[in-house]
């Protein structure tokens, strides 16, 4: 596999900081975007102690910021790794729709904006270029309590299986990636959310009911894997010249999530 320029988002912790240092390891020219500058540092440093200093360039990246967006445009890339966001959990018929707004901002128009930059670069160029958009396995399904954030995952999916069908005659590749429940701090920071906002004394839903929601997801070994394993195949996916054009990981998931799709042609009311 040829060495490739690969600039990921969302790099300063998880799955991204993770790819970004496996993806350097393996000699690829990795720039990793993180969203503040306290995060720029550390990342420097690991890389420092990693001695990937000549492959993996830090960068701050926050991706609603139009000054870093263009400065990021000066850089010399073949792949984008569309892998920055955030997640507001909590019932869907209660959350205030200012935080949904700021979910879909974050998770769909700014990475939406950003690769359409790159893509426009990439063809102004007349050349190969590629775009990765780190979705979720609830891109595909939508359980009680995440309907939010999911939402946002099932927005990134059409627009994503859009962009490969219009961007092969200008041999332009287009995947996502799809997480299953991997232990990174993530989903657990999501799930603290809505109680910034949920309010015994005002909504329909109660704190403890939400918070029981949210363990008998993230409470069984199911919800908490270890993110190893979605690294090393990011780190496989990534700079891939071929490859499915949707990855779920692991294997159970997507069995689980082609179950629920044939399921959902019998669903009720």
């Amino acid at each position: 596999m040829n060495n490739k320029r690969i600039l990921i988002t969302g790099a300063g912790s998880g799955f991204g900081e993770g790819t970004a240092i496996g993806l350097a390891q393996l000699g690829h020219q990795v720039i990793a975007g993180v969203q503040i500058s306290p995060q720029v540092t550390a990342l420097r440093l690991k890389a420092k102690e990693l001695g990937l200093e000549n492959n993996l360039r830090v960068e701050r990246l926050d991706i609603l910021d139009p000054y870093d967006v263009n400065y990021a445009l000066t850089w010399d890339i073949d792949i984008l790794l569309s892998n920055a966001g955030m997640g507001e959990a909590g019932p869907v018929f209660e959350i205030p729709v200012d935080l949904v707004r700021r979910n879909f901002e974050t998770n769909v128009f700014a990475p939406l904006d950003l690769a359409q930059k790159f893509i426009a670069k990439f063809i102004n160029e007349k050349r190969k270029g590629k775009v990765v958009f780190t979705s979720s396995m609830g891109g595909l399904f939508t359980p009680a309590g995440y309907g939010i954030y999911v939402s946002t995952k099932h927005a990134l999916e059409a627009i994503a299986e859009a962009l490969q069908n219009e961007l092969k005659p200008y041999n332009i590749q287009i995947q996502t990636i799809n997480p299953g429940a991997y232990l990174t701090g993530y989903n657990e920071t999501m799930a603290d959310n809505p109680f910034r906002w949920l309010d015994d004394s005002k909504n329909f839903t109660k704190r403890a009911d939400m918070r029981a929601t949210f363990d008998s997801l993230l409470g069984t070994p199911e919800g908490r894997l270890d993110p190893k394993e979605m690294i090393d195949a990011m780190i496989e996916i990534v700079p891939s010249e071929t490859g499915k054009f949707r990855n779920v990981v692991p294997k159970f998931v997507e069995d689980m999530l082609k179950d629920h799709q044939l399921k959902a042609w019998e669903n009720t009311i």
